[in-house]
């Protein structure tokens, strides 16, 4: 009988850090990439992504993420970050970095797949501030359309400000259609704390269209890209939001 994967001990302490003690705002990134997850052993990546937010009275914010990922095993992917961010057209700071791991609790055994996503993250202001960040990851797939959908709570730590643990949500479905052009649809919200939720007016969810794609480039290389475009409310205010995701993969 094959034995049912063990969860890292250091996932499930990233848990109880959550929940234990006094229940921060959500980290900004989370809300412009879906998290997904696939058998990736060996494989390494350098990972590009950048997301930007307009809202009105000319306010804006962006933040470009470079990051190196690795495929442990056929389960345990993880990747190291570092973030940087720019406030209303002002030059970019680096304001974070942050340590990504996914771990693969079925691997096609049922009809959809599941993993546990988290992450870790230090801020570069001083004095320094974490993040936690830590949920389940959902994919299906229904003939050549993928359905995925995540859940996590994330909390941060000596910010100066009252520490609550928040609930955020992604949401995408993408039609495989050809290798190197597949549309889709994405959502992103964050809704409050995980167990007192805001009022209705105060959440904030956006969607919008996007676009996947592959080129193989030889020798086990390859180029993955995907782009979105979100309108709907950001941090509580309307805004439209771009997000990009280029990955080198080899």
């Amino acid at each position: 009988m094959k034995r049912a994967p063990t969860v890292p001990r250091f996932l499930l302490l990233l848990l109880a850090a959550l929940l234990a003690g006094p229940l921060p705002q959500a980290r900004a990134g989370t809300g412009y990439y879906l998290v997904s997850t696939y058998d990736v052993e060996g494989q390494k990546s350098v990972d590009f992504k950048y997301w930007n937010a307009d809202y009105k009275h000319s306010s804006s914010v962006s933040s470009p993420e470079l990051g190196f990922g690795y495929g442990v095993t056929s389960r345990w992917y993880t990747e190291l970050s570092a973030v940087w961010i720019r406030l209303h057209g002002r030059s970019d700071r680096l304001a974070e970095l942050e340590w990504q791991n996914d771990y693969m609790l079925t691997q096609g055994q049922y009809a959809f797949d599941l993993a546990l996503h988290t992450s870790v993250g230090r801020s570069n202001a001083s004095p320094h501030s974490y993040s936690v960040e830590i949920g389940p990851v959902l994919q299906t797939e229904v003939w050549r359309t993928q359905f995925n959908f995540n859940a996590f709570l994330q909390r941060d730590y000596r910010t100066g400000e009252p520490e609550q643990t928040q609930l955020v949500y992604q949401w995408q479905v993408k039609q495989r259609w050809k290798s190197w052009l597949q549309p889709g649809i994405q959502g992103f919200g964050e809704v409050g704390k995980w167990n007192d939720w805001l009022p209705e007016k105060r959440r904030s969810h956006r969607l919008g269209p996007a676009l996947f794609g592959s080129r193989e480039l030889g020798a086990g290389q390859e180029l993955k890209y995907e782009a979105a475009w979100l309108v709907g409310r950001n941090s509580a205010r309307t805004a439209k939001s771009f997000a990009m995701r280029v990955q080198y993969i080899f």
